[in-house]
């Protein structure tokens, strides 16, 4: 369910001193059932997943477009990722976010920034956009 920008906002969590110059774009509530020591569990299985092998047709499909465009368009290619056309937000963490680097992720293109025991943030960056999944 999309949320108002103000429940992410009103928050206190630490990926707002790193991104102050990054535009929020969406909010959502997971349809996810457990407490706050299931965290590591959640973040485990968003790393994990390919979307590219849903049960769904339609997920399948979207994902499969995107991967053919971005080739055709160049927009994934060498040089136009973190490291080359954008650094990596790891350079503004601080020392205790950089000791807690998060899983790698199975089959996106995204890169861990920190794991907390509430809070996990990953980047990815393309000819595109330079964004930022913070759950």
């Amino acid at each position: 369910m999309r949320l108002p920008d103000a429940a992410h906002k009103a928050r206190p969590w630490r990926i707002h001193e790193i991104v102050p110059d990054f535009e929020l774009e969406d909010v959502w509530a997971l349809p996810a059932v457990g407490s706050s020591e299931d965290f590591a569990v959640l973040v485990e299985g968003i790393c994990s997943g390919d979307p590219s092998h849903s049960s769904s047709g339609a997920a399948r499909a979207l994902w499969s477009l995107r991967w053919k465009l971005g080739k055709l368009l160049s927009w994934d290619g060498g040089g136009a990722g973190l490291g080359s056309r954008v650094p990596t937000l790891r350079e503004r963490l601080p020392e205790d976010l950089l000791a807690a680097p998060g899983p790698q992720f199975a089959a996106l293109p995204f890169s861990s920034l920190y794991l907390t025991e509430d809070e996990f943030a990953a980047e990815i960056a393309n000819r595109t956009m330079h964004g930022v999944m913070h759950t």
